[in-house]
C-alpha cells in the first residue's frame, strides 16, 4: 500500500462520459451509461474491497446511501487492476455490497478509463457533479468524505461529502476550501499507470 492523497481534478470540470458493466446492485441489463442518468446530482465514489481506508468507512457509505440515495445518483467505481490484485475482483465486490446492504450499482471500470478521466489517484475518493445552467454535469466537490482515517480517532460521520452534497441540494455551491482524500494508491495494470500516479 502507497500512502495516496487526491489529486483534485479542477472544480467545474464536465462529468467524463462512461458506460460500465455493474459487478452489483441495481443496474439496467448490467451495465450503467452516464447518458442514461436521471438529470441530478451523481456521486462517484473510487472504491474497492481490499483497501483498509475503504474498509474503515463502509459503515458511512451506507448512512449516505439511506440518507442521500433518493436525491442523487450513487455510483461506486472500482478501477484496481485485477491483473495484480484479484482480490478486487468483481465477485468480492458484490459480497462487500451485500455485508454493508449497498443498493447503489457498483461499476467495474476494468480498462480505467473512468478513473484516468477524473485523474484519480487512491481509494477511496469521491466526486460530486451537478447539472449547471445548460444541464452538463460539472464537478461541485472532490476529496475526502470527512477527516476520519483508521487509527485517529476522529469521527466518521461524513462531515465533509454531506456538506458539500446538502449545499447542491439546495441549489448552492459547495464550500470551495476542499480537503483531498487520503488512502490506498489506485492499483493501475502494470506499464499504465498515468503521469499523475509516476
Amino acid at each position: 500500500m502507497v500512502l495516496t492523497p487526491s489529486t483534485m481534478l479542477p472544480l467545474a470540470s464536465a462529468m467524463p462520459a462512461f458506460a460500465l458493466p455493474v459487478a452489483a446492485g441495481t443496474g439496467s441489463d448490467g451495465l450503467i451509461k452516464s447518458s442514461q442518468l436521471p438529470p441530478r446530482p451523481v456521486l462517484l465514489m473510487l472504491l474497492c474491497s481490499h483497501c483498509p481506508f475503504v474498509k474503515h468507512i463502509e459503515a458511512e457509505l451506507t448512512r449516505i446511501e439511506q440518507d442521500y440515495g433518493q436525491q442523487v445518483s450513487l455510483l461506486g467505481v472500482a478501477s484496481n487492476s485485477w491483473i495484480t490484485h484479484p482480490q478486487d475482483g468483481a465477485d468480492a465486490l458484490a459480497d462487500q455490497a451485500r455485508r454493508n446492504h449497498w443498493h447503489f450499482p457498483y461499476l467495474l471500470d476494468q480498462k480505467q478509463t473512468l478513473a484516468k478521466a477524473l485523474q484519480a489517484a487512491c481509494t477511496p475518493e469521491f466526486y460530486l457533479f451537478a447539472p449547471d445552467h445548460k444541464g452538463i454535469e460539472t464537478l461541485r466537490y472532490r476529496g475526502q468524505l470527512d477527516a476520519s482515517r483508521p487509527g485517529n480517532d476522529r469521527a466518521l460521520d461524513g462531515h465533509d461529502l454531506r456538506a458539500a452534497l446538502d449545499a447542491v441540494l439546495k441549489g448552492n455551491a459547495p464550500n470551495p476550501e476542499q480537503h483531498p482524500s487520503l488512502g490506498c494508491n489506485i492499483k493501475w495494470h502494470p506499464g499504465e499507470e498515468p503521469q499523475w500516479f509516476r
